[in-house]
């Protein structure tokens, strides 16, 4: 199912957290600034500009985030696991206790602690 940057935010608003298994990859998706925290991206595939997004306590597990923009934003507690995280912004990102197990970028499987420079 594709979906735009309105339709997210809209059912966000509306209460839903979950939207696993999304193809959110038709269109670059502009959520800068959005607060989507709590929300279940996993097994998703997605092309989005979340620069300055709250994403704290998010799922991306084991999705596909090639070439998103995390810049400046809040993923405090989210779990990338074992997602593909190649060409990734994440420059200036709050990472405080983010899971990045398992994750991958360009050939580098991520261990326990390790995340993308975020500097």
């Amino acid at each position: 199912m594709n979906a735009t940057s309105n339709d997210l935010i809209a059912r966000y608003e509306a209460g839903e957290r979950n939207f696993r298994g999304l193809d959110l990859d038709g269109e670059t998706l502009d959520l800068r600034g959005s607060n989507l925290a709590g929300s279940d991206f996993s097994e998703s595939f997605i092309f989005a500009d979340f620069r300055g997004a709250n994403l704290e306590r998010c799922l991306f597990e084991r999705a596909n985030v090639k070439t998103c923009d995390f810049r400046g934003a809040s993923l405090r507690h989210a779990s990338f696991r074992e997602a593909a995280v190649d060409a990734a912004e994440f420059s200036g990102a709050e990472m405080t206790g983010a899971s990045f197990d398992g994750a991958s970028a360009h050939g580098h499987v991520f261990h326990s602690g390790e995340c993308p420079d975020a500097v």
